[in-house]
């Protein structure tokens, strides 16, 4: 009887975990909001929407792309931060999100706490591009041309705190420039302006600057990345150009609201890696110059800590403000 007992209970603990480890209904079982700090046309915005239409046919039910754009991608960010944490609402962030504790101290919400980190989505550079009309082949000459004009020249990005402003802030520090920073909407407004020669210098993320790259209404002069793209194989690295050691990575990644049951997490994740995973998508992400880069929470969650740390000693360290 007190075998009967103690195998009855053990198959209650097993059963309880079982339980545990699964969503308590079925996930999904309505529309899922997937809120994109940067505007329409924006890479990020472009990789949300590849994800959010393979879950989308997956599912049966919709994943619906909803742009919230402002302050480099926080505005989006505190929305999702105050969501119900039930899994219907998922912020895709850019690594701006690992620099925005660091640069805005009056945020609404805490990176770390307020979120549950559900995977990585992509990684990819930015693309230190300039017009070809300016006549400067290399980011060696373009640091000459630079010092020249202090004070005068000027590089764009895709808006205050965003990562192609802090990956133009680290750039300048690094160069020891003296160059004024353009704030602009979102990334396609960027290129139009340096392409037209407006603004002196710009960086972009990799799938947005190609077109321009291959249409020749821009120059790449180097990749922010460590290593060389198979995309632009004949771009080198800033690291390699002029600035060892300057390295960039403008990955993607997928968050929940803090207290979302891990199941529901876990489960995301897992979709995130079955739509990562798709041939397709590796091929369509390849194509702009990305990597498909799936990972775990746990595995995201240690990135994301290990990036807000050393985003934000290199934010604090160079003086790179607001203003």
């Amino acid at each position: 009887m007190k075998f009967a007992t103690t195998g009855a209970f053990a198959a209650l603990m097993l059963f309880g975990a079982i339980c545990a480890a699964q969503p308590q209904q079925p996930f999904p079982t309505k529309p899922i909001r997937m809120i994109v700090g940067f505007t329409a046309g924006s890479e990020i915005d472009i990789v949300g929407r590849m994800i959010a239409q393979e879950m989308s046919g997956h599912w049966g039910h919709r994943v619906v792309v909803d742009n919230r754009t402002g302050a480099g991608g926080t505005v989006g960010a505190a929305i999702a931060a105050t969501a119900a944490p039930d899994g219907y609402t998922l912020l895709l962030n850019s690594v701006s999100h690992a620099a925005s504790q660091a640069l805005y101290p009056k945020l609404p919400y805490d990176t770390l706490r307020d979120f549950a980190p559900v995977s990585q989505a992509t990684s990819a550079p930015n693309v230190l591009l300039i017009a070809p009309s300016r006549g400067i082949k290399s980011v060696k000459e373009l640091i000459a041309a630079s010092r020249q004009k202090s004070g005068q020249a000027n590089y764009g990005s895709a808006g205050v705190g965003s990562g192609t402003h802090i990956t133009g802030e680290m750039f300048r520090l690094a160069a020891k420039l003296t160059v004024s920073h353009i704030p602009y909407k979102g990334v396609p407004e960027v290129l139009a302006d340096t392409a037209t020669g407006r603004i002196h210098y710009s960086f972009a993320p990799i799938g947005n600057a190609l077109p321009f790259v291959k249409d020749r209404r821009l120059l790449a002069l180097a990749v922010t990345t460590a290593a060389r793209m198979p995309s632009l194989p004949d771009v080198p690295t800033v690291s390699e150009s002029a600035i060892p050691g300057f390295e960039w990575d403008q990955w993607y990644g997928l968050f929940a609201p803090a207290k979302t049951p891990r199941a529901i997490v876990n489960l995301l994740s897992k979709e995130m890696a079955r739509v990562l995973g798709l041939p397709q998508i590796k091929e369509r992400l390849a194509v702009r110059g990305s990597v498909a880069k799936a990972s775990t929470p746990e595995q995201f969650e240690k990135f994301v800590r290990i990036e807000v740390q050393r985003i934000g000693k290199a934010i604090k360290d160079g003086g790179i403000s607001l203003q």
